[in-house]
């Protein structure tokens, strides 16, 4: 898989003079609000107080109850002080329940009609000498309580829609934006500094897609010979591969416009949005042409139609894949927009979005092998600390079948084991350490185990290596190991070969040696446990896609009831007989059993190596390849070839 060179994320660049930036916060002026409200609310007047008509405010003045007056003018309104020894004024205002005990002063309100008049019945009491108490006039307002409970509240409101506003772009493109797209514009000089020379492996891939970039940069190199720009590419492969790593590499290298989203922007809840993301996008690729659209993981908007009808409503999926499929080839045209694509799905795709005038080019990024491996681990390893005689094609060996992502996970445990182990450099043990932890997960030395089921699995996984071991065809074996890792109470590590297609005898082999596990309970403890449960799996799995996928039964030649475009054209589920299904189930039997009773034979001719094998697990709990060497001897298919190749050699 390609890979590119991880570099530290740039910090955050500080103000001038080494401060932050200061960030205002809007939910600063609710805590401020709740605050001024706390405050006015246990540090204000917290005197009792009562609005009453005017007459009861007159009948107190005339009895002597009040001993201070406050007339507010703007108000109109006066509030009077009233003196705590008058019992019986205080239980006629505020009630015969009201609790008086522990009170200093009560306060009394209400609205007279003029000043004048009001004021002339004070002077009159006074002068009686009814009214003795102190008389304030005010004329003012209390700008605190009004800018609280008036200004604020409407200040606040303001603020609030203001700010969702500029949220969602702004008046017009608030709620009407829904339906535009949400494509990233990358800019080469700014967004993006990953090039072709970052990515690892995959010179096929490459080389395709560093021609789609030449189209783009000197089109009248093809268009002079009558060609055409290629409209689309589709990126194909399993998941961790690099398809978007690739993609990036595009948008790094290419001096045009690279619009990059995934298909999965196109879905939402509101109908018709899909189809009017699809047109906004190439209606911004068209000015910005000649340009590069990406979407990742198309397959959220690309699945085949019709499969799922739904009551005849038009999907709302569908009529996006519509509007992608006119977009890319209708009646329009796109003269400088080039369609890029990635999926690990490319069997579920619609047929006319593959056709030829859309993706006109399907690029398949595999797996890479041991070559491009080893790159991809020159990458990985620059910013490690690793130690100097490690030996890179030793790794690339040790790891077949991981993609690129795997690769960087390997490279990433390996250097948390070196630290968690306090290492200066992070070694070739640290490695092997790290792909066991991937492949079988973490170890688990404290988890208890008896000391018969300690015996069977080691016996169970002796059984694995011994007629792995004595197989032509069987995977080579690296070590053996009954520490629990994952779920598993042991496991045997073995590093395949990398063929590029499979013949009957190495499938053969590899169910035999599957079932070596649970051939060695039979033969050594005359019983069966759900330790294999894993291997039944696989073994089942393999010898109904032999019998049933790739034709190599001898009662079922050369028949395929496999479908690779997951697209069947027929109305039924199965597309063979039911007596047909029936001698498939026979010959996946027979196969199984063949096999295991294979294995079964050659544990009973190795019977004392298994043994010792079981044994020495049991001491050491790990077991290598070389140990089996001295326990079984060679391989004899390996001491057959070694006499071949000197044969050859002499004649």
């Amino acid at each position: 898989m390609p890979s590119i060179n991880p570099n530290n994320a740039n910090a955050k660049k500080k103000q001038k003079g080494g401060k932050q930036k200061f960030n205002f916060n809007f939910y600063w002026i609710y805590a401020i609000m709740i605050g001024l409200f706390f405050a006015t609310y246990f540090y204000g007047d917290k005197t009792p107080s009562k609005e009453v008509a005017y007459s009861v405010f007159e009948q107190a003045l005339n009895d002597k109850c009040v001993k201070k007056l406050k007339v507010i003018s703007s108000k109109n309104t006066a509030e009077a002080d009233v003196n705590v020894a008058c019992d019986s004024c205080v239980k006629q205002i505020f009630g015969a329940d009201f609790d008086i005990e522990g009170k200093k002063s009560f306060k009394i309100i209400t609205y007279y009609g003029s000043l004048d008049e009001f004021s002339k019945k004070i002077d009159k009491l006074r002068s009686e000498n009814v009214f003795t108490g102190e008389t304030e006039y005010k004329n003012g307002r209390n700008y605190i309580s009004l800018i609280i409970y008036t200004v604020l509240p409407i200040a606040l409101l303001i603020g609030f829609f203001v700010l969702m506003q500029r949220r969602m772009g702004g008046a017009m493109d608030g709620v009407f934006s829904v339906g535009r797209s949400k494509a990233q514009v990358f800019d080469k000089k700014k967004d993006n500094k990953i090039t072709f020379k970052d990515v690892a492996g995959l010179a096929g891939a490459k080389q395709e897609i560093q021609e789609i970039v030449e189209f783009l940069k000197n089109p009248q190199k093809y268009t002079e010979l009558g060609g055409k720009i290629p409209k689309g590419a589709l990126l194909v492969g399993p998941p961790g591969t690099g398809k978007t790593l690739l993609a990036k590499a595009v948008a790094g290298e290419a001096d045009v416009p690279f619009l990059s989203l995934s298909g999965s922007d196109f879905v939402e809840m509101f109908v018709g949005v899909g189809a009017s993301r699809v047109r906004d996008l190439f209606a911004q690729a068209k000015a910005k042409s000649p340009c590069i659209i990406f979407i990742d993981e198309i397959d959220a908007v690309g699945r085949a139609r019709g499969k799922n009808p739904n009551m005849g409503v038009n999907d709302e999926r569908e009529s996006t894949l519509n509007q992608l499929l006119t977009e890319m080839d209708g009646f329009g045209t796109n003269s400088g927009v080039i369609l890029l694509a990635a999926t690990n799905r490319a069997d579920i795709l619609d047929k006319a979005l593959l056709r030829a005038g859309r993706f006109d080019r399907q690029i398949h990024v595999d797996l890479p092998d041991v070559y491009e491996r080893k790159e991809i681990f020159e990458v990985h390893l620059r910013p490690l600390k690793v130690d100097e005689t490690l030996d890179k094609d030793f790794l690339a060996r040790q790891t077949p079948g991981f993609s690129g992502a795997d690769i960087a996970n390997v490279c990433n445990e390996a250097a948390l084991i070196a630290a968690r182990h306090n290492g200066k450099a992070v070694g070739k043990q640290d490695f092997l350490d790290a792909v066991d932890r991937i492949v079988g997960g973490l170890e688990r030395k404290n988890k208890i185990m008896t000391v018969e089921e300690k015996r069977a699995v080691a016996f169970h996984e002796a059984g694995h290596a011994t007629v792995s071991w004595m197989l032509e065809h069987g995977n080579p074996l690296v070590k053996v190991t009954i520490v629990p890792r994952g779920m598993a109470l042991g496991a045997a590590w073995y590093l395949p070969e990398e063929r590029q297609f499979t013949i009957v005898e190495h499938i053969l082999d590899e169910i035999c040696s599957l079932l070596g596990g649970r051939a060695s309970e039979t033969v050594f403890f005359n019983t069966a446990s759900t330790g294999a449960l894993n291997d039944l799996e696989r073994v089942t799995k393999q010898v109904y896609a032999m019998v049933a996928y790739y034709g190599m039964s001898k009662n079922l030649p050369n028949i395929s009831y496999y479908d690779s475009s997951g697209q069947y054209d027929f109305g039924f589920t199965k597309p063979y007989s039911d007596t047909t299904s029936k001698n498939i189930d026979n010959e996946v039997q027979r196969i199984i059993e063949e096999q295991f009773e294979r294995a079964k034979k050659i544990l009973r001719e190795n019977e004392d190596g298994v043994r010792q094998i079981a044994q020495i697990l049991i001491d050491r709990e790990v077991l290598f390849a070389d140990d089996v060497k001295a326990i079984l001897g060679e391989r004899p298919w390996e001491s057959r070839g070694e006499q071949l190749l000197k044969d050859s050699e002499k004649k």
